[in-house]
Order: structure tokens, then C-alpha cells, then sequence
């Protein structure tokens, strides 16, 4: 890994290797001033996503959808732990500081999606939203293409379900508690730690703990169904906040709750273990060990049923700390999504006149 400085606002300024690529170049002290004290701070670069199709479609028994739309790729929020970090290269960029700093956006997202709900056979069923990379990150406010999928989705009354992490999701409320009021859509904002600090060093350029209780306040207030997801949780970072994040979500009016154990594929493994060593040194061993326990004695296990909540004593005892706040707060299911509202814009009126 080719290592810089650390910058603010961003998760890491490594530029992780390309595991796809034949040839590696590592930077090497030789004495000479190195880039990193001579280079500026990498800056977000906004890149045409050239992609036919907006629709990924998944047979994981881990996840309760088997389709979703991630408006962009890469996330300039620069989460150190995220899980979609390994995707960018596949577009032969770097996991590290790539993922933060090139983010491909998908300008006509809002017309490959009509085309292919449109298509003849195609069976409706939720929608992810924001299962990769954050549909309301910066770039959102400039370029509005989350929004013009939620105009297609809206029209077409196809559900949906969110995950996000920001306040820019406020903007489209207006869709939102429309599609709210035909049982279209649920939202899960999700919170990392009550900690400003911690999260200010782990999601730089996400919002801040206070600020996502306060779009979970306004989302239920606007009436949309609203949950928080208490993820990921990291051992000796943010587990004991677990239940205060979950009472604090509740006071705000999330109805459903969540949880997800740290994962770590790939490269990402690596740039959280360097994360670790340059904030938190004393606690570095005590994290990777526990997170190892958890993991069969490895960084991380891919195995459906396990990726998402870990295993082992620890895994179990999160389990059950987690279930007992959830019935101690009184949290619900999360709120069914009506499938059969579903019809393509003008195709009930021809219908009619038959």
C-alpha cells in the first residue's frame, strides 16, 4: 500500500493495490522529500458511469430484498470500515483513497429505470436503495440522480427500502411521504456511534450522530416509516453504545431496528488495521482480536448466515444485548411493502377504454 498523510475529511489516503492489476508500483523512502509532503490533498473527482442497466439483482439469503439501485459507485463519505470498497477494483481504481475521491454517477439512471420496469414480465418486489454506496452523498445536491429514480419509482408505485446515513435525504421528503401514504417505501437511517469524535474520524464527510437522529425525527414526522440500523458495530469502538443508539433512535421515532456486525472483505481488512494503528494504537490488538473471535480466527467469513452478525461467544452476546433493548423499547417489524399497487404509467387507463 502506498501510504500518505492523513488528510481531513477523508477515511484514508492509502492507495490500496489493485488486486486485478499485473503490476504494482510502491512508493519507497530513499531519502528525497516524499509525495505526501509535497503533493495536495486528493480531491473528489466526478466521473460518467457509461452502465445499460441500473438494476442488480441477488440471491443472498442474507438480505430481505433481491434487487437494488446504487445511484453512484464509490462514496465521497469516506467510511473507513465500508464493506463496498472491494467494488472499485473492479473499475481498476484503488479501494483506498479511489473509492473516496473517484465517484462514478449514473446520468441516466432515471431512464434505464423506466425502461426496464417497463419491460414485459417484469415482476415488482422491493427495491434496495443505497445498499453499496449512499444515494444522498455530497454529490447528490449537485447532480440529483437519486431523485429522479425516486420520480420513476414513485410513478411506476414500485416499493422501495433505504439505507442511508445522510441528511441530504430531507430534500426529498415530498416523494418520500407520497409513496409513504400508499405503503411504498420504508427507511433506514443508519447510526454508527452517539460519539461525535469517533464518527467524525471512522465516516468523515457523513453526517454527525446528532444530526441523523434528527432526519430519523423528521422522516417520522413526515410519516414515513422510519427504522435505525446500529451498524457496524466494531468491539472497544462503538459496542457499548449499542443500546444507548437504539434509545436515542427510539425518542426520535424509529419504529424498527437493526443491527450488523463489522465486516471486513478484502481490502478492506488492511485499511482498517492501518486505520486503527493511526487513532486508536493501544486499542489496535484488542480490536482485530475480538473481531478475529468472531470470525473463525480470521479478519473476516463470507459465509451466508454468518458475514452479517458473526459468531462465537461475543457474536452471541451482541445478539442478545441487542434483542433485549429491541423488546425493552419496544421496536416493531419492519413495515410490509405493497407489491401489488404496482403498474406502468399510463397502462391502467388504456386498459379502461377496452
Amino acid at each position: 500500500m502506498n501510504r500518505r498523510s492523513p488528510v481531513k475529511g477523508r477515511g484514508t489516503t492509502t492507495d490500496t493495490a489493485n488486486r486485478y492489476r499485473s503490476r504494482v508500483v510502491e512508493a519507497v523512502d530513499d531519502g528525497w522529500p516524499r509525495d505526501d509532503e509535497i503533493a495536495p490533498a486528493p480531491r473528489t473527482e466526478l466521473i460518467r458511469d457509461p452502465s445499460r442497466s441500473v438494476i442488480s439483482y441477488n440471491q443472498s439469503p442474507d438480505i430481505p430484498f433481491d434487487r437494488s439501485i446504487n445511484p453512484y459507485r464509490g462514496c465521497e463519505h469516506g467510511c473507513i470500515y465500508c464493506y463496498a470498497r472491494p467494488t472499485h477494483a473492479w473499475l481498476d481504481y484503488s479501494p483506498g483513497v479511489d473509492f473516496e475521491t473517484k465517484i462514478l454517477y449514473k446520468p441516466d439512471a432515471a431512464r434505464l429505470l423506466e425502461a426496464e420496469l417497463s419491460k414485459r414480465g417484469y415482476v415488482p418486489r422491493p427495491i434496495g436503495l443505497g445498499t453499496n454506496t449512499d444515494p444522498w452523498q455530497p454529490a447528490e445536491r449537485r447532480l440529483g440522480v437519486t431523485r429522479s429514480i425516486l420520480q420513476v419509482l414513485d410513478a411506476f408505485n414500485h416499493p422501495l427500502m433505504i439505507v442511508t446515513k445522510s441528511a441530504g435525504i430531507e430534500r426529498d421528503i415530498d416523494i418520500l411521504s407520497s409513496m409513504a401514504q400508499r405503503e411504498l417505501v420504508q427507511v433506514n437511517v443508519s447510526v454508527t456511534s452517539l460519539d461525535a469524535d469517533l464518527s467524525r474520524k471512522m465516516e468523515p464527510r457523513a453526517a454527525s450522530p446528532r444530526r441523523r437522529l434528527k432526519t430519523i425525527e423528521r422522516l417520522a414526522a413526515a410519516g414515513i416509516p422510519t427504522g435505525v440500523i446500529v451498524a457496524p458495530i466494531i468491539p472497544f469502538l462503538n459496542d457499548d453504545d449499542v443500546e444507548a443508539i437504539l434509545q436515542a433512535a427510539r425518542l426520535a421515532g424509529a419504529r424498527y431496528a437493526h443491527y450488523i456486525f463489522i465486516r471486513l472483505p478484502l481490502e478492506v481488512a488492511p485499511l482498517f488495521r492501518e486505520w486503527l494503528d493511526t487513532h486508536y494504537p493501544l486499542k489496535a490488538s484488542h480490536v482485530m482480536n475480538r473481531i478475529r473471535d468472531s470470525r473463525g480466527g480470521t479478519d473476516y467469513r463470507s459465509g451466508f448466515g454468518k458475514r452479517m452478525k458473526g459468531e462465537g461467544v461475543y457474536a452471541a452476546l451482541l445478539r442478545q444485548r441487542f434483542g433485549a433493548a429491541h423488546r425493552r423499547l419496544g421496536f416493531t417489524a419492519d413495515p410490509p411493502l405493497d407489491c401489488a399497487r404496482f403498474a406502468v404509467p399510463g397502462t391502467a387507463k388504456q386498459l379502461s377504454l377496452l
